[in-house]
């Protein structure tokens, strides 16, 4: 797939279906409207941005030796690809990490990082690990929200990659279930009859629940409720931030939970300012959202690194360097790791559309997406 050609064939065809409506009469405007529209007024230009290298933090297996995760969490937390697949050690990234961390204190926090990043198993773990120490079968212990189904049916293939592969049918040690819409009545005739440890959802049917009264088997399954997750945080704003926020203050009621602890992720919440101020900025927007109080140091971003070997982009050695790297047609990138990140194209590429620098925290932060 060419991405460049998709891009122009998007563009072409919501040009089309602009104009198809745009019957202007006065030749001025309509020649105006048209330059505007050739212009590319109302779309932006291809932007171009790498994922950055996350600092690794600890492994699953080194966190269960040190009794912060119930030991049946090396077994769940691998990388599996098929169901008889016992699968690999499985190391976190240090925001994942922190996450983990934060949720042992119980209180509320928010995991704010880029898209890739694993933000899913910042909640999953430590959820799985409640219901492992208190036992599978007491009740919903954890009721995550989702803004679309396709997010939950995506999660939902996570969770039985980690909670299924490896386990005989019928033995997985946490039972999870997805309640959207989309289930065939007797898969939720099946989930009233016998509640999950974790139910996944959506914030319309999340709403539904509250209101049915056949699906009063749900909350009562989740008086006990431990966590609420609210995935994508940032779509939550305005009219349907307020409905949300309603929602949530309504679900806690309803459980009745004195314990409850509040999570939520996001990949876009961004404001202006130093990190210490945009920290401030969205525990504030959370605890509006949850109706609980959210502390900016209980806000969990990511922690990144580079790939390539550091150097100063500027100076005459490198550009001398990267001028015979780009000159030299015939040569290829090294296969061996060490090789490419010591390559000036290589080291160029990440400082320009990977990662920089924050002036002010001395951070390694994303840098701005580059028209092209």
């Amino acid at each position: 797939m060419d991405i460049f050609n998709l891009r122009d064939n998007l563009v072409n065809d919501y040009r089309e279906y602009i104009q198809s409506f745009i019957q202007i009469q006065d030749k001025r405007i309509r020649e105006y409207v048209e330059k505007n529209l050739e212009e590319g007024f109302l779309w932006p230009d291809p932007l171009i941005q790498m994922n950055p290298s996350f600092e690794p933090g600890e492994r699953i297996d080194e966190l269960v030796q040190k009794g912060i995760l119930h030991h049946e969490c090396s077994r769940i937390f691998r990388i599996k690809q098929r169901p008889e697949d016992s699968g690999k050690s499985l190391r976190l990234h240090r925001h994942q990490s922190d996450a983990l961390k934060a949720a042992k204190t119980g209180g509320n926090y928010i995991l704010t990082t880029g898209t890739g990043s694993g933000k899913s198993l910042a909640y999953i773990v430590p959820i799985v690990d409640h219901v492992l120490r208190i036992g599978s079968g007491k009740g919903i212990q954890a009721i995550i929200i989702y803004p679309m189904n396709a997010l939950c049916n995506s999660q939902f293939g996570e969770l039985q990659k980690f909670l299924s592969y490896g386990y005989p049918s019928g033995t997985e040690p946490v039972r999870f279930a997805r309640y959207t819409g989309q289930e065939r009545s007797e898969e939720r005739d099946a989930i009233l009859k016998n509640p999950p440890d974790i139910l996944l959802t959506n914030y319309v049917m999340a709403e539904l629940i509250l209101t049915r009264p056949y699906e009063k088997k749900i909350i009562q399954a989740a008086r006990n409720l431990k966590f609420l997750v609210l995935d994508e945080l940032h779509i939550y704003r305005g009219r349907q931030g307020a409905d949300v926020a309603l929602l949530v203050r309504r679900i806690r009621d309803a459980c009745g939970s004195p314990a409850l602890q509040c999570i939520g992720t996001s990949a876009t919440l961004v404001t202006p300012g130093s990190h210490k101020k945009q920290d401030g900025e969205i525990a504030r927007a959370a605890t509006k959202v949850f109706g609980d109080t959210f502390y900016p140091e209980m806000v969990i971003g990511e922690k990144l690194k580079k790939a390539t070997l550091g150097t100063d982009l500027l100076s005459p050695s490198f550009v001398r360097k990267l001028k015979e790297r780009i000159s030299d047609t015939k040569k290829h990138p090294s296969v061996e790791y060490e090789g490419f990140v010591a390559d000036p194209l290589s080291i160029w590429i990440e400082d320009t559309f990977g990662v920089t620098v924050d002036k002010e925290s001395g951070q390694i932060v994303r840098a701005c997406p580059k028209s092209l």
